[in-house]
């Protein structure tokens, strides 16, 4: 059975019933996108789609966006606005229809101004964090959800391998980059999913490494972490290779990180906790002689977002069921000297897990 607009309002409504509050009110971004099925950007006007715990809806909308909103088929009242005669009104008349008491609002989101205009309109109104109970709607995926996903990842992996055919010693950190962004349009990516990362030698320790001019020599490690997104869901995959040939202290760090990974695989199956499969993947890196590397939890939620629930880390203790989707990307940093991570797009299954990553994960030197 296809999924309405209609039914994915009424997820809203239930959450604001589960929470105790009138409204809730969603501004562009994944929510949003998740509900209308059609991405808004968030700029200097405000524009927002509240639902009520009674079903009623509403929404606020700059008027130069009115054409692109009647795509969406929404049919409950529009408070249109120009940019020459603000958006207060609007507000007035979005707040008087809804009449909230409280409104759950999306805390690591919505902005300030907009806030402050919904608080303005209605002085009473007793705003709420609803981040959690808005967002964990986006955690169990779809099937068509799964389908972009493996998509983005397809991408990816080729625009992977497209990259690494034209790696050669002497090329810069910020050339690799270039190649790679090149590579996943190329391979059809609509967007990348975040800005990549491509980082060798010592630049590998830092997780969130940008590019630089280094150029890479013979016995480098090379990190590369990135994910194309396609219908409007990301990929996010790191490997790491050797230049030329790896020393055997590198190696045995990568295989200290490569059995965490796989330990992640082998524990995760619906109904395990996020700190489970946190604590048996880093307890895979506290075992070894590289203990003291550790410098990262095991992973997070990805779909709509590049990072999103559920965070997989000791202390919580959530439960996942199926249709979960996160990373398993342990990693090892050597500050000043080498980072190794390796990452796996992850989907929680009745009876286990289902790796949307397929670039292999044995270690890899690159003859260039």
């Amino acid at each position: 059975m296809t999924e309405t607009l209609a039914d994915r309002l009424a997820d809203y409504a239930e959450v604001a019933k589960r929470m105790g509050v009138d409204a809730v009110a969603l501004v562009p971004g994944p929510n949003f996108t998740r509900v209308v099925h059609h991405p808004f950007m968030s700029h200097e006007r405000p524009f927002v789609l509240a639902v009520g715990a009674d079903g009623r809806a509403a929404a606020i909308v700059p008027n130069l966006e009115l054409r692109s909103w009647d795509l969406v088929g929404f049919d409950g009242p529009v408070f249109d606005w120009r940019d020459q005669t603000g958006y207060a009104e609007a507000f007035q008349s979005f707040m008087d229809y809804l009449s909230p008491a409280s409104i759950g609002v999306e805390g690591q989101v919505m902005r300030v101004f907009v806030h402050h205009a919904l608080q303005k309109a209605r002085p009473d109104v007793r705003i709420v964090d609803a981040e959690t109970e808005i967002s964990a709607l986006r955690m169990i995926k779809t099937p068509d959800d799964v389908a972009a996903m493996r998509e983005a990842i397809a991408i990816s992996e080729r625009a992977l391998q497209r990259t690494l055919d034209g790696v050669r010693i002497g090329q810069t950190e910020k050339q690799i980059e270039q190649a790679l962004i090149l590579n996943l349009f190329a391979e059809g990516a609509e967007d990348h999913a975040f800005r990549p990362i491509v980082a060798a030698a010592d630049n590998s320790a830092r997780p969130h490494a940008k590019a630089r001019d280094y150029a890479i020599q013979a016995g480098d490690a090379l990190l590369l972490d990135f994910g194309a997104r396609a219908g409007g869901f990301c990929a996010d995959i790191t490997r790491t290779f050797f230049v030329g040939h790896v020393t055997d202290e590198a190696a045995e760090i990568y295989d200290t990180v490569l059995r965490a990974n796989r330990k992640g695989h082998e524990v995760t199956r619906a109904g395990v906790t996020a700190h489970q499969i946190d604590d048996a993947v880093t307890g895979v890196l506290e075992a070894s002689p590289y203990a003291d590397f550790i410098r990262t939890k095991t992973g997070h939620g990805l779909g709509r977002e590049v990072h999103e629930a559920p965070y997989i880390m000791r202390g919580n203790h959530l439960t996942l069921p199926a249709g979960t989707v996160f990373t398993n990307e342990p990693g090892l940093y050597l500050i000043g000297k080498l980072g190794v991570r390796i990452e796996d797009d992850i989907l929680i299954t009745e009876g286990g897990c289902d790796s949307l990553t397929t670039f292999p994960t044995d270690l890899q030197v690159l003859t260039c």
